[in-house]
């Protein structure tokens, strides 16, 4: 079957094959980088607002991983775990929280989802035979829980209590 290919087309690898996933996993890390910016909009903290555009250049850097190579260093990757451990040690908050308060948090949270859902394609991806270094996997879950420990944080700057969550069928 003749695929019809545009002159326009956004970027050259969207008419990839169902099974290939390496553009999901492009087009996912280019959403969360854009994502990451639009969070940095929102954040009056400079040093927050610093990291943030650290972080949106190490997802684009991850973005061509599974075409080419990950290079995003360990130095980096030990960077970001340094920055989830800070984080963790400023929260008070343990346990599960409604993702909801102030615009920046609730920003946050939807980058914690969509670094998830980088790691649950990722899986996907090996599942079918792809090679994913070990790395990639790792920043990946780092980064929801950065973004997740960000929304505490941003929250908690802004004066807005968690909300806490109990599961109905986790106990």
């Amino acid at each position: 079957m003749s695929v019809y290919r545009s002159p326009y087309e956004a970027y050259p690898f969207l008419c990839d094959a169902d099974e290939d996933l390496r553009c999901d996993f492009e087009l996912l890390t280019d959403e969360l980088a854009s994502a990451a910016g639009l969070l940095r909009s929102q954040i009056t903290e400079p040093a927050l607002a610093d990291e943030l555009l650290w972080v949106c250049e190490l997802v684009y850097h991850m973005n061509p991983t599974l075409r080419t190579s990950l290079t995003v260093t360990a130095d980096e990757t030990a960077r970001l775990a340094a920055a989830v451990d800070r984080l963790q040690a400023e929260s008070s908050v343990h346990g599960f929280v409604l993702p909801c308060g102030c615009q920046s948090a609730c920003t946050a949270h939807l980058l914690r989802v969509k670094a998830k859902c980088l790691v649950r394609l990722l899986y996907r991806y090996l599942q079918r035979g792809g090679s994913v270094p070990e790395g990639l996997l790792d920043l990946a879950n780092l980064l929801s829980g950065y973004f997740f420990l960000l929304a505490l944080k941003l929250n908690a700057l802004n004066g807005v209590e968690e909300r806490s969550y109990h599961s109905r069928n986790y106990h």
